[in-house]
């Protein structure tokens, strides 16, 4: 007899894994399934990191690694984020975890008590109000749409703390979105938290901060005097395409890194040490492989935001990082092809699927259930074949 926890019970299930694994058990049964739902960089892991690794392998790395991460690399993170963002953090104030999930869940862990209050702008990433479900907090969702880029307000921000409120998502480069913050919209969201009177944190999400087709990565951070309330969230996965390493970190004030420290410890410990010795590689050396990644992905957003707008029914802005389109759909529902009828995002990605044989998200599974979520992380060639079998499909949609 089953007899789970209410803890895992209240969770819900990764609808980006569930149409991923839905569209392998098509695959496996012979269908050509173009796979756009995984949030993953399609590029191999540069060839200076791999070496890394296997040096590190034959240099007995196989042991237990210090909790929160080796010196080593601890260092390496201190130093990227002075050279990069500007930002001085001791490495007495970094965490490595196992991936930025779980960086993310010993922060929610760490912070966030039963009823305490955590604003999510919507769309968000599947994963943050389950973490808060999880520590049995409250989600505050703050809704946005396409006509605002994704982006938040800070008079939504303003109307949305209350006396509860214990901290605020912020995802920039966004997934699903693919918005990012200016430094002046970041500054006024800032001047929000820090004239609240309320004693809350920011949770930053900085895992897609290489993968920008702006300019330079702007952190929340930044600001001195909003500093020891934010915590910055990233990894190697996106930037570096490391998303099988499973490495993650923070970057926090010295409390909430300890408290981090203290939970990791009886969860799971170290992350692999092979993993960090190649992540010490990824972030020491000034490489051109990110560039042309980032040149590729940017090349891709032209090609799919041209082509999704040939599609009607798509409304569609340009990402302005990280390889997501996000497009809203509604046009779609309420019609039918046959005995089939869209009555709303699931049921279009479903139907997208069996029908153009392409996974999609739907994004109800990002708290803007208008939307669907697609990746451009893929080849040109197989975006365009993707892009033109929704396209045939849903115009058959009446």
């Amino acid at each position: 007899m089953e007899n789970v926890s209410e803890r895992v019970s209240s969770l819900a299930i990764s609808q980006t894994l569930a149409m991923s694994q839905k569209s392998r058990d098509l695959q496996e049964q012979g269908v050509d399934v173009i796979n756009l739902s995984v949030g993953e960089p399609d590029f191999n892991t540069p060839e200076h990191i791999k070496e890394a690794a296997i040096k590190a392998i034959n240099e007995n790395y196989s042991h237990y690694s210090p909790v929160p991460g080796f010196p080593k690399l601890l260092k390496a993170i201190s130093d990227k984020l002075k050279r990069e963002n500007n930002l001085e953090y001791g490495t007495d104030q970094i965490i490595v975890s196992n991936g930025a999930k779980h960086s993310l869940a010993n922060v929610i862990l760490s912070l966030v008590n039963k009823d305490d209050e955590v604003i999510v702008p919507a769309p968000y990433w599947v994963s943050y109000v389950e973490l808060v479900k999880l520590a049995e907090g409250k989600n505050v969702i703050i809704e946005t749409s396409i006509d605002s880029d994704f982006k938040i307000t800070p008079e939504q921000l303003r109307m949305a703390i209350t006396p509860k409120t214990k901290a605020l998502f912020l995802c920039s480069p966004s997934n699903p979105s693919g918005s990012l913050y200016s430094r002046n919209e970041l500054k006024a969201l800032a001047e929000v938290v820090a004239n609240s009177g309320v004693d809350m944190y920011i949770l930053s999400d900085e895992i897609y901060e290489h993968i920008n087709f702006v300019g330079k990565h702007e952190s929340i951070a930044q600001f001195d005097f909003i500093r020891d309330k934010v915590i910055i969230i990233n990894g190697v996965s996106k930037g570096y395409a490391m998303t099988g390493w499973r490495i993650g970190y923070i970057a926090a004030p010295k409390w909430i890194a300890k408290a981090c420290n203290k939970i990791q410890g009886q969860l799971t410990s170290g992350a692999s040490s092979i993993s960090q010795m190649a992540s010490i590689a990824a972030l020491n050396v000034e490489t051109s492989d990110i560039s042309n990644m980032v040149s590729a992905f940017k090349r891709r957003r032209d090609l799919v935001v041209k082509l999704a707008r040939g599609i009607e029914g798509f409304k569609v802005n340009e990402p302005e990082g990280a390889f997501y389109l996000f497009p809203e759909v509604s046009k779609f529902f309420g019609k039918s092809n046959g005995d089939i009828t869209i009555n709303n995002s699931s049921d279009l990605s479903m139907y997208i699927l069996n029908h153009a044989h392409v996974a999609t998200v739907p994004g109800s599974a990002f708290g803007s259930p208008d939307y669907i979520r697609f990746s451009y992380a893929t080849a040109d060639e197989k975006l365009e074949e993707a892009i033109s079998r929704m396209k045939k499909v849903l115009d058959q949609l009446k």
